[in-house]
């Protein structure tokens, strides 16, 4: 099947991976072991070379020269041994970065992320929310903070004032064009795991904060050590923060339901990779037709794509009119070649390129019949009301496939956030990862730009709501979803809310 991005599982992977951030460290020795300058240099030279070769889009928003300048930077910047943890944060990662490209993404190597995933390790105390230059509290990890209060202010830690901490930080992540939006979100989700492999631990913190009359007072904070469990919080694996309750595996995937009063329904979708969807989207629209249900928020802030086929699905029951999916799909390159011995499943990508392309007269490999398919709208258990589509800058891949096509169709309003996902369009189809030969780190590379269909002039953006609603304090003070609360008084207190006819 084709797939378009892993965003949605790194969401996974994240939400996860908080119960690991939170532990007492156990040094290991995959994370003791050190690589010299001349294995470093190796494996960075066999990145460079496909990234070369086999990125269709290493030049779209960084120019050829500029990119040079950075590939020979960050070489000039392995001098000396490393760790594995070094290599990839202080090289690979700000290296990609320069890439723009939110499906080209820095893994740990699997020895490296089992080892992390059985140690406990020390950790920053406090999840942060970022947006703009402003960072609040979302969650303190002692049992018995009085201090640090959900949606207190923080000012600097360990004197880097908080808008410095995420002007560094953005340097770090992956993301399409400009669409920065994404990058606070992911440093939102797990904050202590971001901070300590980009700033590194020290042994206490010093916080400088707002207190709740507005003037500024500093303190110390010491790191999370979970061998005093009796001043440790568990953190409870989420769906979206750290701070909600567990949800079975499949409301993980989606959920539905229709509001008491049956004047909306609410769809929330956070991938669409997993969740037997296809079933899914039928069932959930067969009880929207039955109850005439005249609204739909329909909420994939969450979704970092997946399968192309199981957006197109869900773009089908809510399309007013025929539509495409993509202007253009391309590959630079039709096989892995001479890099197969580098790539994870090499063998079933280059069937997959030889059979699903075609060189065209640009001298590129099009994915054609995708670039001329038009779908019609589903006839059956078509959702024919109004639709609100909630999106953030975690709204990505193939999930922008689906906002695209739907925005500006009659009574479909998107609101929220821009998406992470670029609007003009954004590489993927095909991700296969490579495996350094020596660190065994691993990176996500795509093998095809894709052009949105009726996409913008512009291009480096996320694709934009119609209604913008930016992150609330008062939201993050006190605990409520804002975007969602504003759509339901939106439909509520409109006068067209009656039921309509299927």
């Amino acid at each position: 099947m084709i797939e378009m991005g892993k965003l949605s599982q790194m969401v996974t992977v994240l939400l996860g991976s908080i119960l690991l951030s939170c532990a007492y460290q156990n040094i290991t020795d995959v994370s003791k072991k050190r690589y010299s300058a001349n294995q470093l240099k190796y494996d960075y030279s066999v990145l460079q070379s496909v990234l070369e070769k086999k990125h269709p889009s290493l030049y779209w928003y960084t120019s050829r020269d500029s990119m040079q300048y950075y590939f020979r930077y960050f070489m000039e910047c392995i001098k000396d041994s490393m760790s594995e943890q070094q290599f990839a944060w202080k090289i690979l990662h700000p290296l990609v970065n320069k890439i723009h490209c939110g499906h080209t993404e820095v893994n740990q190597s699997k020895s490296y992320q089992r080892e992390e995933n059985k140690s406990k390790q020390t950790s920053f105390p406090l999840y942060i929310k970022f947006w703009n230059d402003t960072a609040a509290v979302v969650e303190s990890m002692y049992q018995k903070d009085s201090v640090f209060k959900e949606g207190t202010i923080i000012t600097s830690i360990n004197g880097l004032p908080t808008r410095e901490i995420i002007q560094q930080m953005k340097d770090y992540f992956s993301e399409d064009g400009y669409a920065v939006n994404s990058t606070y979100l992911k440093i939102s989700f797990n904050f202590p795991y971001y901070y300590k492999n980009i700033f590194g631990l020290q042994n206490e913190n010093e916080i400088e904060y707002l207190d709740s009359l507005g003037g500024t007072k500093k303190t110390i904070l010491q790191n999370i050590n979970p061998l005093n469990p009796s001043t440790t919080k568990t953190v409870i694996d989420t769906q979206s923060s750290p701070h909600r309750k567990h949800v079975s595996k499949i409301k993980q995937y989606r959920t539905f339901e229709i509001d008491s009063s049956n004047k909306f329904a609410v769809m929330r979708l956070n991938t669409f990779s997993e969740g037997n969807l296809r079933k899914f989207f039928r069932k959930s629209f067969k009880e929207c037709n039955k109850n005439k249900t005249p609204n739909l928020i329909l909420d994939v802030r969450l979704n970092g794509g997946g399968k192309v086929n199981n957006s197109t699905l869900l773009t089908k029951y809510l399309s007013r009119k025929p539509f495409k999916v993509v202007d253009t799909v391309y590959s630079i390159s039709k096989t892995l070649s001479p890099f197969n011995k580098y790539f994870k499943s090499a063998l079933l990508n280059n069937l997959e390129l030889q059979f699903i392309s075609k060189r065209k007269k640009d001298n590129k490999y099009h994915l054609i019949l995708f670039e001329k398919k038009w779908y019609s709208p589903k006839k059956q258990y078509h959702f024919n009301g109004k639709v609100y589509i909630l999106t953030s800058g975690l709204t990505f891949s193939a999930t922008c496939l689906l906002v695209n096509a739907l925005k500006g169709q009659p009574d479909i309003t998107l609101v929220g956030e821009e998406t992470g996902g670029g609007w003009y369009g954004n590489s993927g189809i095909l991700i296969p990862a490579i495996i350094l030969p020596e660190t065994k780190i691993n990176i996500s590379i795509p093998l095809f730009r894709v052009v949105q269909f009726n996409h913008p002039s512009i291009q480096g953006s996320g694709i934009l709501p119609d209604i913008i609603i930016n992150t609330s304090y008062d939201a993050i003070k006190k605990g409520y979803d804002k975007k969602m609360t504003v759509v339901k008084q939106m439909i509520l207190h409109s006068s067209d809310n009656k039921k309509f006819e299927q």
